[in-house]
C-alpha cells in the first residue's frame, strides 16, 4: 500500500529547501550589489557607500524599472513552439503574406534586390 503522509513529507522539505536557495540567491545577490557599488560608484564619482538592505532595494528598483530577474523561461520557449508550428502548417501564398505585413511592422525597412 502506498503511504501519502511520506509524499507529504517530501514536499513540504523540497518547499523548505526551495525557500532556503532562493533566500541564499537573494542574499548572494544583495552582497555582489553591494560589493559592486561600494567598489566602484565612490571612488569613480565620488557618492556614499551603501549598506546590504540598500542594495537590496536597489534590486528592487532595477525589478521594477526594468522588469529584470524573470522567473520562468519556459512560457516564451511554448511561444515559440506554437509559432514554429504555425509557420509549417501555412501554405507557400500565407508564408508570403506573413512576410509582407512583418517587414510593414518596421518604419523605413526595405528589403533591396532580395527575393
Amino acid at each position: 500500500m502506498f503511504d501519502h503522509r511520506g509524499m507529504k513529507g517530501l514536499r513540504v522539505r523540497k518547499a523548505v529547501g526551495i525557500a532556503i536557495m532562493g533566500a541564499l540567491a537573494v542574499a548572494a545577490l544583495g552582497f555582489v550589489v553591494m560589493s559592486l557599488w561600494n567598489g566602484l560608484l565612490p571612488p569613480l564619482f565620488g557618492l556614499k557607500t551603501i549598506h546590504f538592505w540598500q542594495a537590496l532595494g536597489l534590486l528592487v528598483l532595477s525589478r521594477i524599472l526594468f522588469g529584470g530577474f524573470h522567473g520562468r523561461h519556459g512560457g516564451s520557449f511554448r511561444r515559440r513552439q506554437r509559432l514554429i508550428q504555425r509557420w509549417e502548417n501555412m501554405t507557400p501564398e500565407e508564408r508570403e503574406k506573413f512576410k509582407q505585413g512583418f517587414r510593414g511592422r518596421f518604419c523605413g525597412f526595405q528589403e533591396s534586390g532580395r527575393a
